[in-house]
């Protein structure tokens, strides 16, 4: 018999060892072949790369070197190899890799996200990012369904919400003009970081 390729065990939030939280990112939910496999969100997730390399440039996180060479969250977590979070927390909007059949994603839908649990679990992670700090935590979410539910936390402290494309090719080819016509990939993850580090050291 073979196992499923996804696991879909909840992915908790990382937060950083010590220090407060100014800056909590969102994505839409662990990927099959990062966080589902490594239990660390965005950790070896083919969009997380992109991710990791804008929190490391900004001093908002320590990546292993080994952690580079092949990105893949199976090997991370092999390896034991873990990022260390300065300053910012990282979530998903849903807490585990969504799917139908154990071998494939799809996108959490509205019901998955508006759980009631669901709805808790998110305010309990803003809560604890905005706890004894002097101004609401910056949240940032990645792709519409992110933005979306983070917008309807009524329990939630305040907190001051931003949005960017998801950073996966899709993501990327759907944000950019003319859905990326005539762009090149690279030169669109490229542009996101950008825009990501520019939020993450406002």
């Amino acid at each position: 018999m073979t196992l499923p390729r996804i696991q879909g065990h909840p992915v908790p939030a990382l937060f950083p060892a010590s220090g407060g939280v100014s800056v909590m990112l969102f994505g839409e939910a662990p990927g099959p072949r990062g966080a589902d496999q490594s239990g660390i969100p965005f950790w070896g997730d083919g969009a997380g790369i992109t991710v990791y390399r804008a929190l490391a440039a900004t001093g908002r996180a320590e990546v292993p070197e080994a952690a580079w060479e092949d990105w893949d969250g199976a090997r991370f977590k092999a390896l034991g190899l873990a990022p260390r979070l300065i300053g910012t927390a990282l979530s998903n909007a849903y807490p585990a890799c969504p799917t139908k059949d154990g071998d494939h994603f799809h996108a959490p839908s509205n019901r998955d996200l508006l759980a009631p649990a669901n709805l808790a679990r998110l305010a309990a992670e803003l809560a604890r990012a905005a706890a004894g700090q002097p101004a609401p935590p910056r949240v940032i979410a990645f792709g519409k369904r992110a933005e979306w539910v983070l917008g309807r936390l009524p329990e939630a402290p305040p907190f001051e919400l931003h949005a960017l494309p998801h950073p996966s090719a899709q993501g990327l080819l759907q944000g950019a003009p003319n859905r990326g016509k005539g762009l090149k990939l690279a030169d669109l993850r490229a542009a996101w970081q950008q825009q990501l580090q520019a939020l993450l050291g406002a």
